[in-house]
């Protein structure tokens, strides 16, 4: 794996500029959260680590594609069984119509059990005739608008590695207990995407899985005692944002010797804390996770470059993924220079396309949204550029919700404009709701075929 440099430590990048960070009021108080999350155990180990990063591995080398997709932030107020069940649910369903319908394995990473903070373009926030300090998701403080509700609370950071302790253990039934079973493809259909036209679609590639089993049991296969066809490896993500988090959850792993950041088995750094100087990429630079890095419209091919060099200077494929988010009008012509840089320097990227952020804009009635047509038509551009520079499209990273909500304009139920105020839950940024996830899951999977 990734040697750590000589000089780094878990603390090192305490001596960098840290972008993106809460002002917390009481450093006392947020030492001792630290030190007693210090003694915690780990939320994730090592070895499930090393095992994304060798099927990411495959995805550097053309060999599977990767589905990311989650909340855009994750919430202290919605928490259940039921919410976590149906967002692995539709990721899941996703899952199975990109593998049937490309011939490819997909890798399937959850952006859950710790996506709970969000970098903000300002300080502040005007709501109203208020002006207070912005919400920076609940592992900092809460979105209720007023000022004691924006003070950060270092507590938040113990609630969250305990919501993440819970929300893993149940994901880890379920995708190994038996309800991720191939078997099962009908009884994940949720109400409202069966009612759908997306539902109908992926009922008739559930009919042919079945009648696959059947054929395969047929012929004398036990399909009873394939694992592969009753369980699902299944990893979580998040933006590793407040640093302070993170350092508390690295461990040194007693295997290897090596560090790992145990909050998540991938973790990645966002558009606004790419700096390569900077406290984030000092931190990435030790640990051994497989890590993601987001890349903007301003990305030059001489950064991406240089982020290879700091951040996988071995090249094992599937340590580094590049995550693009360039918007619709401007992925094919900002992508394609990084990608053949990339490739003609030799570096094993995962190349993976985020294709919300950039579209994201303010409707009339002043609610955040994402045309689904934006949406997909900058995964179109990914793969075009991809095409151009003969290279592999590796993955989306997408926002979702297992919840039927209506924060995203169009899909093939064409929610308007003016139904965005019936059903928008979200706490950020605007997510697809299950029967739009569906939708472009069919339409990448085409997207792969050709």
């Amino acid at each position: 794996m990734t040697a750590a440099p000589s000089t780094w430590s878990p603390s090192s990048w305490r001596d960098r500029t840290a972008s993106q960070q809460p002002d917390w009021p009481d450093e006392a108080a947020l030492d001792a959260v630290l030190k007693q999350m210090g003694t915690m155990p780990p939320l994730v180990f090592a070895g499930e680590a090393r095992a994304l990063t060798t099927q990411l591995g495959a995805v550097a080398n053309g060999e599977a594609f990767l589905l990311q997709a989650g909340d855009c932030a994750e919430s202290f107020d919605a928490f259940g069984a039921d919410a976590i069940r149906d967002k692995l649910k539709v990721i899941l369903q996703m899952a199975v119509v990109l593998t049937y319908s490309s011939g490819v394995p997909t890798v399937k990473v959850g952006r859950i059990a710790g996506q709970f903070a969000k970098p903000r373009s300002s300080p502040t926030e005007t709501i109203g005739d208020l002006v207070l300090p912005s919400f920076r998701g609940h592992l900092v403080n809460d979105i209720t608008p007023t000022e004691a509700a924006r003070i950060p609370d270092p507590n938040r950071l113990l609630q969250a590695y305990h919501q993440s302790s819970s929300t893993l253990n149940l994901l880890r039934a379920f995708t190994k207990g038996g309800y991720a079973d191939l078997h099962q493809v009908h009884t994940w259909n949720q109400e409202f995407v069966a009612s759908s036209n997306e539902g109908r679609r992926y009922e008739r590639v559930a009919d042919e899985i079945d009648r696959a089993l059947r054929f395969m049991k047929a012929c004398g296969i036990d399909t009873t005692t394939q694992p592969h066809l009753h369980e699902v490896d299944f990893f979580t993500s998040h933006e590793a944002l407040v640093l302070g988090y993170e350092e508390a959850l690295t461990r040194q792993d007693s295997i290897t010797g090596e560090w790992y950041d145990c909050s998540a088995h991938m973790v990645w750094i966002g558009e606004r804390t790419r700096e390569l100087d900077g406290a984030h990429v000092e931190f990435f630079s030790g640990i051994n996770n497989p890590i993601g890095v987001k890349l903007g419209p301003t990305a030059t091919p001489e950064e991406a470059l240089a982020l290879c060099e700091r951040l996988n200077p071995e090249r094992i494929p599937g340590r580094l993924t590049f995550i693009s988010r360039m918007g619709a009008a401007k992925i094919e012509a900002g992508l394609a220079p990084l990608l053949a840089a990339v490739r003609d320097a030799g570096h094993p990227v995962v190349w993976q396309c985020d294709p919300m952020h950039g579209n994201t804009f303010t409707a009339a009635d002043g609610h955040k949204t994402r045309a689904f047509d934006d949406i997909l038509a900058e995964i179109a551009g990914f793969f075009a550029a991809h095409a151009s520079e003969g290279t592999w499209p590796g993955g989306v990273h997408v926002e979702l919700t297992g919840d039927d909500v209506t924060e995203c304009l169009g899909g093939a139920e064409e929610i308007l404009d003016t139904d965005l105020g019936s059903r928008y839950e979200t706490m950020c940024d605007p997510r697809l709701n299950g029967r739009q996830s569906i939708d472009l899951a069919f339409a990448v999977a085409e997207l792969l075929r050709a």
